[in-house]
């Protein structure tokens, strides 16, 4: 996988990224003077080193891939020599195994009005968005008959998992409950959780069901995108649904789609949630 590929190789790549972002700088662009004959475009190693104010030396040995890392204020202050835009500075953050303390978590997750606008398209389709910790932000109108309506639910708590061990609704949905309940608690733990409101969830679900409890402690990690769940319903009783997840990478969301036969989807969408 790309993610494997850059931890195996960090230090090789890290020197790639650099030599690749100071050959796209001149000088007179960083408010340095253009001295002697330059054969290629670019700046010196010497004068990103300059720039970052460290040694030659070690910038050298850094893009040629003979240092493991830099620590986080080097790597901070070559972003700002580099004039890194926030995708490159972060992307540099993560070839050097360091945390960017750039990066603010936002406190609440918008759903652009393209994506709403695609959900309201999708009228065969249930369909909701996902935030990054599994927050529903957004649905269609089938959605709401295959779960129910979120609307009904204080924001904080429109958590899937959260919903998934604590809202009897959401739960009796499911004919196959737990390999579900499982999946989400393995994907939230994949996420590395470390925002303080995830974080009482957890432990807010940990006092509140053993299982969640019993399956946290042992730190599954799943990124499960498709497959396939028995649902059921007042009005149509068990049914099989297919769905899949596509990530939504600009915001860091997930599009969850659902595929529902056709003659459980006429009775879906006659009922008062749809």
């Amino acid at each position: 996988m790309a993610s494997d590929s850059v931890q195996v190789n960090g230090p090789r790549e890290l020197g790639a990224f650099l030599r690749a972002r100071r050959g796209e700088l001149d000088p007179e662009t960083v408010g340095l003077e253009a001295t002697g004959n330059r054969r290629v475009r670019g700046l010196r190693r010497e004068e990103v080193a300059q720039l970052a104010m460290i040694s030659t030396d070690y910038y050298t040995r850094l893009e040629q891939g003979r240092l493991a890392s830099a620590s986080a204020e080097v790597v901070d202050a070559l972003a700002t020599a580099l004039r890194l835009n926030k995708d490159e500075r972060s992307y540099l953050y993560k070839l050097a195994n360091k945390d960017d303390h750039h990066h603010q978590p936002r406190d609440a997750e918008g759903v652009r009005p393209q994506t709403r606008k695609l959900l309201e398209n999708l009228r065969d389709t249930p369909a909701l968005v996902l935030g990054r910790y599994l927050d529903v932000l957004a649905w269609n109108q089938l959605a709401k008959a295959v779960f129910k309506d979120f609307a009904t639910i204080r924001r904080q708590d429109r958590n899937f998992l959260r919903m998934l061990f604590l809202d009897a609704d959401v739960r009796s949905r499911f004919v196959d409950w737990e390999p579900v309940a499982r999946a989400a608690v393995a994907f939230v733990r994949a996420a590395a959780p470390s925002e303080p409101r995830l974080v009482n969830l957890i432990g807010e679900l940990s006092l509140s069901d053993t299982e969640f409890r019993t399956w946290w402690a042992e730190r599954h990690v799943s990124y499960a995108t498709f497959g396939t769940r028995t649902f059921t319903h007042p009005l149509t009783g068990p049914y099989t649904l297919e769905w899949q997840v596509l990530r939504l990478p600009e915001d860091d969301q997930l599009l969850m789609v659902m595929t529902v036969p056709p003659e459980v989807l006429h009775r879906l969408s006659s009922t008062d949630a749809a």
